[in-house]
């Protein structure tokens, strides 16, 4: 798979995310917004010739995107791995920021 293909299956767990979200599957949709995030910076750092394929590269490359761009929200990158966040939290609008925010984070990688 090419980091084209990992930039479409982001924006293509993005749209299933929302369709589980809209059926109550809130477990179901955090996993899928985790795999949006995965899949474009799985994009990223195929394109930028950095190391991707193990969990702990997640980390590495958001801390050196964070670097690179000075966009603190991809510092949130590591809460969006737990699909705990997203189904343990009863406040809706917090869901929805989570939400947002990864919508914001995979945009911005998925635009290189």
């Amino acid at each position: 798979m090419n980091a084209s293909e990992h930039a479409q299956l982001a924006v293509a767990w993005l749209a299933v995310s929302d369709e589980e979200f809209a059926e109550g599957r809130r477990m179901q949709a955090s996993e899928k917004l985790w795999g949006a995030v995965a899949h474009a910076l799985t994009a990223v750092a195929m394109e930028r010739g950095w190391d991707y394929g193990r969990h702990r590269h997640f980390a590495i490359n958001s801390r050196q995107l964070v670097e690179e761009s000075g966009n603190i929200t991809m510092a949130e990158n590591p809460k969006w791995h737990s699909a705990s966040v997203l189904t343990s939290t009863k406040d809706i609008s917090l869901t929805f920021k989570l939400r947002r925010s990864v919508r914001a984070f995979v945009a911005s990688l998925i635009s290189f």
